[in-house]
């Protein structure tokens, strides 16, 4: 075994349907839950709170003074994790900022190199950017107040933080919830015991007792998720576990991610070839159903139908997502793979239906749980540089043709599948370069 370890979710389930009353315990909790979150966002997303969102005892201790718990009745062991979990959404969702206006700057041309830098330094230095945005005293220490004032006498600071306020207005979204779907529980208030778990609701002393249909038992901080409409609970708990080590694994494979084959090697193996028909099945089902509801959305003021039907069928397509990933790990026995960075997602120009279809590819959910499963599995991934990975022949290096799914080199006549020849220039690439990235 590696001494690597992962952490994963560990899911369990009630063995009988959970009665009326007790559901409306959970979600008179779940409620709110989600009220204590929606005024944290709505107090401390803004700008005015930037210095108080690290480490976040502040918020916390304005919080308890606020009065909101008692008024909602909701034990601490709730409340407060209502309270950080809302820090952690509002924190990443000025890390997400963050990252919009960086690409907004590194993509415009009227900025100066100096300017470009002094605002990258802006948005990595968190206290020059809460000062950039409130106009607060600028306090760094020494080296880099001295970084700072170097970049600062080559441009016009007031131009420049000018410039990031308007961004932030632009690109900053408060957050909010509106779905009763869960809460987070600590240890303190809940306990394993006679093969179920009993939750502590918003009576005093008073427990509901629900049975699992296992009987493990955890100590750590859990999160409830609710599914009222079929009167039942999942119980999510991350675990760690170690990472795998296999012996027989020792092959260099190169791959290659496709819109209706997942996965093609450099050997030409396929894994995932139904990929296109449950990814066709999705994105057309959500092409003509918002087609409908757009077309006459005040007769349609409910979607509960809707969104039972879409999460089933993207459970279909992660399952088999999944299932096809674990397959080919089992399979191709790899000690490294390499893959092509993954393009963006644009197309526009081929039509409605194919644009579409390309903007609901699940690239970003394959490559998530590739890395998680290769990491399960002692595995390394490289990610090799992409760009005209399919127009180059893999055997002599020239520019070919692409027609009917073949690829034909013009020079040498070598012809084979497309993503065949990208999968065998992926591994090329990586064990030929080193501008790979590692996993």
């Amino acid at each position: 075994m590696s001494s690597e370890t992962i952490c994963k979710i560990v899911r369990q389930y009630n063995k009988y349907p959970i009665s009326d009353e007790d559901m409306k315990k959970l979600l008179e909790i779940a409620g709110d839950y989600a009220k204590v979150k929606n005024y944290v966002y709505q107090r401390y997303s803004g700008i005015k709170s930037l210095a108080k969102l690290y480490p976040g005892y502040t918020i916390q201790n304005e919080m308890t003074r606020s009065g909101l718990r008692e008024g909602l009745g909701l034990p601490s062991v709730y409340f407060y994790l209502a309270v950080f979990d809302a820090l952690g959404a509002v924190k990443s969702h000025w890390t997400k900022t963050k990252a919009d206006i960086l690409k907004a700057v590194n993509g415009n041309e009227k900025l100066s190199d100096e300017e470009k830098h002094f605002l990258r330094y802006l948005l990595k230095v968190n206290n020059a950017f809460e000062s950039a945005l409130n106009g607060s005293p600028l306090n760094l220490p020494g080296e880099v107040r001295r970084q700072y004032d170097l970049l600062a006498s080559k441009v016009d600071t007031h131009k420049m933080e000018n410039y990031l306020r308007r961004q932030v207005r632009k690109c900053h979204k408060q957050p909010h919830t509106e779905k009763l779907e869960g809460f987070s529980i600590t240890e303190r208030a809940y306990r394993y015991k006679d093969q179920g778990i009993y939750i502590s609701v918003k009576e005093k002393r008073k427990r509901i007792f629900i049975p699992l249909t296992d009987n493990n038992s955890y100590l750590r901080q859990l999160y409830i998720r609710l599914i009222p409409e079929e009167s039942r609970i999942e119980l999510q708990i991350p675990v760690d576990v170690a990472a795998k080590k296999h012996e027989d694994y020792d092959r260099h494979v190169g791959i290659s991610v496709g819109m209706t084959a997942m996965i093609v090697t450099d050997q030409g193996h396929q894994y995932g070839e139904a990929f296109g028909v449950y990814q066709k099945e999705l994105s057309d089902w959500l092409r003509s159903q918002n087609a409908v509801y757009n077309c006459n959305k005040a007769a349609n003021p409910g979607r509960k139908k809707y969104y039972a039907k879409k999460k089933k069928l993207e459970e279909q397509l992660h399952s088999y997502i999944n299932q096809e990933l674990n397959r080919f790990l089992r399979e191709e026995k790899p000690s490294i793979i390499y893959l092509p960075r993954f393009p963006n997602s644009g197309s526009a120009g081929k039509g409605k239906r194919i644009n579409y279809y390309s903007s609901m590819w699940q690239r970003g959910y394959i490559r998530e749980r590739l890395l998680l499963k290769c990491r399960e599995q002692s595995v390394k991934i490289s990610e090799v540089f992409g760009k005209d990975i399919s127009n180059e022949c893999s055997q002599c290096g020239a520019q070919g043709n692409k027609k009917d799914g073949i690829f034909v080199c013009k020079q040498c006549g070598y012809e084979t599948e497309i993503k065949e020849n990208a999968a065998k220039n992926a591994k090329k690439r990586g064990e030929n370069s080193r501008d790979i990235q590692k996993f």
